[in-house]
């Protein structure tokens, strides 16, 4: 049935044709609610209306649907819109194993590593009780990052079809249930010999073609041609392969591994898939040092004759003696381990989260990945260990940054509301370790005698007792370069000093030494710096991993840096998404190295969206003017500047300069001024200007912490805000502008921020992590009075509504609001959802979107699909081996 292009089919717009087989036509489609494209294999008619076979197609997609592996194109769904019945598949890119193939022969070596996924995907197929049946070079894909997908897994089988109905001249995919009799399944060039005779099958029809697709890699030819499927059918039950035709450079034990695979007798031929893939392993690392003779290529099983029957003697000799070598040989040393790369995949409607900070880590023994994911809209930690396919959410780290192990890897540690904390890989309840100056942290590194180096959102690292306890500042900033944090430590072994990104402004490698109290710059220029046991310093630059040897003991560079990874994904904020254990093993994501970008886009009550015409930029903390006519926004990129854009004339235009960090514009009542922090004078305080840029710009708070401001009140003489100190954490004040004297309004153990100003002056709400995690609050300004809790499931962002009586907040993705009285007396109304989208939301409590006047439209920031397809992680094993060919070590 073909679909016309531009259609829909069901949730998915049809964006162009890929191709057509046996079981229908294949399309590039657009999934509307996630915004991925992926592959809709749309039922052929003739099957569609055949009630008994997709009922049938259904039951077996559902268990298809079931295989999660990297090697396995995934199965998202089943689709039925009206008369079209499709399979919604994962979206493979690049090119088939037959493309490949059809360009000549594939080397020994590459061969090797494509056949060895194969088998991997096969192995665990078949431990789930799934056997492929119609396994080909056309069946197969290898993606840019040269990772092999298998597709079509077991559909041959899903959808079944009558022998009567079958013409095998088209090379068919259909099948019918493999223990019935008389029915051929499969394309006829990969048929086993019990295929072609119609006899049952199992997973050693997979094992044939196996060894069928190895051999086609190495020869660029059909094991078993003809010119008709009855030649074919013929040759695979008569003949023998033409063993000649592989290159000499072919080693012994892929010869009998491919001579096993290729046995008529199943009985005979290979058991487990599982075998081949361990065979390859050797094969691969060096293991198969017997290489082929030319006596050896010449085996011929098909023409044995008395004249040459001494040299097959010596042939099989030689066969056998590799066949003891494979036996006998132990495991590959630890000095000639395989290099390995593994795409793990993230479930369906699953997003790597909050990417500005580090997003994934390797624990140091290299046997369990932590990674921050968004799902249904809530931020949370998941665990998994590499030697299992499921990932598990880890109960208390909603809403967490910054995952790091413990250096025996039995805890995690973690940022979340303004805390340090730590959780047991194991499970249990979070422990808060320190609520010092931690929201928004850069990083933090676990050392092996029991302390915890960490970097707040401003200023130098800090170090804690791994038990918590009060933190104590270890580096000190050299605010004549213009340093105003320090961000990303990592331990050296020994816990005697410690890397870091010094920073924000072209960010320069440090290392600290914690016995001497030395500082020395490294002169290198990048971003989140890491210790390999290999005897490098790596480092981020540019969208590559940069490598340079690297004297722990001297803290001193010895080579020159070079990149050894290339497309590694590097934010604006300096977050570079990898690790390494100290094992050996990498994990990255994928991407390149720019920042964010985000519309700017309105959203009324109900959820309908209108995007500005201004350009995508990474946009942060939107702030609209009190006559509603301009827009005050950050944004990051080489620097974090503010800018204006006028919505009646659609023109943006810069209003701060500087090589300082200014950012949180807050409008005075009157429009006139604009405030903000910036940290062109040292720490980031608060200062203000002529929002039309004339005059200079004045300095409202001198403080050795960082401010924050947040919301000036109704007449203009007071202006909220935060201070982040290293002791007591996030605390709210209140300046005074006439005297311009700060006043403590609310300090407690718990993390307090964002607070905002009700319409009448009398009410302060703010953002507090008091209960375990985030939720809105509403106090009386001045005071006496005791607090209101506004959310009821958690919340931050608040912001009024400027007619007052209602309140707005973030939960997740969903925007709330809530009816808010407060004369004569307070009272709160259950809070309800108003609208829910992907829009970015802060990492903080300070809201990431504004309100219109009228209190009817959201001015929202929606991340581009750049950064929401955020879906890989790389795992390479056994890196280490690579890196140090790449990058040789200093001596």
């Amino acid at each position: 049935m073909a679909i016309r292009i531009g259609s829909h089919v069901g949730l998915y717009e049809v964006l162009s044709a890929i191709g057509a087989g046996g079981m229908g036509e294949v399309y590039r489609a657009r999934d509307s609610r996630l915004g991925r494209d992926v592959a809709l294999k749309v039922v052929a008619e003739s099957f569609a209306h055949d009630t008994e076979r997709m009922a049938r197609f259904e039951r077996e997609a559902k268990v298809l649907a079931s295989l999660n592996h990297p090697n396995i194109a995934s199965i998202y769904g089943l689709e039925d819109s009206g008369s079209t019945r499709a399979l919604v598949m994962e979206l493979v890119e690049g090119p088939t194993l037959a493309d490949r193939i059809r360009q000549g022969p594939i080397p020994v070596d590459e061969s090797v590593r494509i056949a060895r996924q194969i088998a991997e995907a096969l192995e665990y197929a078949h431990e789930h009780g799934i056997v492929h049946r119609d396994l080909k070079p056309a069946n197969v894909k290898v993606t840019v990052d040269d990772t092999v997908k298998i597709l079509d897994f077991g559909l041959a089988k899903a959808l079944e079809a009558d022998a009567a109905s079958m013409d095998l001249s088209t090379s068919p995919t259909l099948s019918r249930m493999a223990t019935e009799a008389g029915i051929l399944v499969g394309t006829a060039a990969y048929m086993s010999p019990e295929q072609a005779k119609a006899k049952p099958v199992d997973r050693r029809a997979d094992i044939w073609a196996f060894g069928c697709v190895l051999y086609e890699m190495l020869t660029a030819k059909q094991v078993f041609a003809g010119e008709t499927v009855t030649d074919m059918l013929a040759a695979i039950i008569r003949g023998e392969p033409n063993w000649s035709e592989l290159p000499a450079t072919t080693p012994v034990r892929l010869r009998v591994l491919l001579q096993r695979c290729l046995q008529k007798d199943p009985k005979q031929r290979l058991r487990d898939i599982g075998d081949a893939r361990i065979a390859l392993d050797e094969i691969f690392s060096g293991e198969a040092a017997l290489d082929a003779s030319p006596s050896v290529a010449a085996i011929e099983t098909s023409r044995w004759r008395p004249s040459v029957l001494g040299s097959v003697v010596c042939v099989t000799a030689a066969v056998l003696s590799g066949l003891a070598v494979w036996s006998l040989k132990p495991a590959p040393s630890a000095s000639a381990r395989l290099v390995t790369r593994t795409v793990i995949e993230l479930p369906p409607g699953d997003l790597l989260g909050a990417t500005d900070y580090p997003a994934v880590v390797i624990s140091p023994a290299g046997t369990q990945l932590a990674y921050v994911a968004v799902r249904s809209g809530e931020r949370q930690i998941y665990l998994r260990a590499l030697d299992n396919l499921e990932a598990r959410p880890v109960p208390g780290t909603e809403g967490a940054l910054c995952p790091f192990f413990s250096p025996d890897g039995e805890w995690l540690g973690f940022f979340s509301g303004g805390s340090l904390r730590k959780v047991s890989v194991s499970g249990g309840v979070p422990l808060k370790l320190t609520i010092a100056n931690a929201a928004n942290s850069f990083g933090a590194s676990w050392g092996s005698h029991g302390t915890i180096v960490f970097a707040p959102s401003v200023g130098a690292l800090q170090q804690v007792s791994e038990a918590g306890g009060s933190p104590h500042a270890v580096t000190q900033l050299a605010i004549d370069r213009g340093e105003t944090m320090h961000s990303w430590p990592d331990f050296l072994p020994g816990d005697g000093a410690v890397l870091f990104a010094a920073g924000p402004a072209h960010p320069q490698i440090a290392v600290q030494s914690l016995r001497s109290g030395v500082q020395r710059n490294l002169a290198l220029n990048g971003t989140l710096p890491r210790y390999a046991t290999s005897g490098h310093l790596l480092f981020a630059q540019g969208g590559n991993l940069m490598a340079v040897a690297f004297d722990p003991v001297r803290l001193q560079v010895t080579g020159a840096a070079m990149p050894v990874v290339q497309g590694v994904l590097e934010l604006a904020s300096g977050a570079a998404q990898y690790s390494v254990s100290t094992t050996g093993s990498l994990v990255y994501v994928p991407g390149t190295a720019q920042a964010e970008a985000r519309q700017l886009v309105w959203v009324t009550r109900d959820g309908t969206e209108k995007t500005l015409p201004a350009p995508a930029r990474d946009y942060v903390y939107p702030r609209l003017s009190p006559d509603g006519r301009r827009l005050a926004v950050g944004i990051r990129e080489q620097e974090s500047q503010i800018w204006l854009y006028d919505l009646s004339r659609d023109t943006l235009t810069r209003l701060t300069f500087g090589g300082s960090a200014d950012e949180n514009p807050v409008w005075t009542p009157d429009g006139k001024r604009l405030a903000y922090i910036s940290s062109r004078a040292g720490p980031p305080n608060i200062f203000w200007q002529m929002a039309d840029g004339s005059g200079g710009v004045d300095r409202l708070t001198t403080d050795p912490y960082a401010n924050v401001p947040s919301a000036f009140s109704r007449d203009g003489s007071l202006l909220a805000f935060t201070e982040i100190n290293p002791t007591t954490g996030y605390d709210i004040w209140v300046l005074r502008l006439d005297d311009r004297k700060p006043k403590l309004f609310l300090r407690t153990p718990s993390y307090e921020s964002a607070p905002s100003f009700s319409p009448d002056g009398h009410w302060l709400a703010y953002v507090s992590d008091e209960s375990g995690h985030f939720e809105v609050y509403v106090q009386p300004y001045p005071g006496p009075g005791g607090e209101y809790q506004i959310s009821a499931d958690g919340g931050t962002e608040p912001v009024w509504n400027p007619k007052g009586q209602e309140l707005f907040y973030r939960s997740g993705d969903r925007m709330m609001a809530v009816e808010v009285t407060t004369q004569p007396s307070f009272s709160v109304g259950k809070p309800r959802m108003l609208f829910q989208g992907s829009y970015v939301t802060t990492l903080g409590t300070y809201p990431f979107y504004d309100v219109s006047s009228d209190g009817e439209r959201f001015l929202m920031l929606k991340p581009t699909e750049r950064i929401t397809s955020l879906t890989k992680i790389v795992v390479v094993q056994n890196w280490f081996e690579e890196l140090k060919r790449l990058a040789p070590p200093g001596k």
